[in-house]
């Protein structure tokens, strides 16, 4: 699921609540991997942040993909 605000966009990844904890204690080092692939990829498109959410967590990223 995408949604569009005005200047980020979002993408809702749904996991438990187990998974979605354990992902959270090491968001920073996923963004930097995240982010390392994408540039790698010569994508214009980069994560900004992760958030937990109640439905999974929310990648937050500077444009569309």
């Amino acid at each position: 699921m995408t949604t569009k605000g005005p200047s980020r966009k979002q993408v809702i990844v749904p996991m438990s609540t187990e998974n979605n904890n354990n992902f959270m204690k090491s968001s920073a080092l996923h963004v930097s991997s995240i982010n390392r692939q994408l540039r790698n990829a010569k994508s214009e498109v980069l994560v900004d942040y992760i958030r937990s959410d109640p439905l999974g967590i929310t990648v937050i990223t500077n444009k569309v993909s």
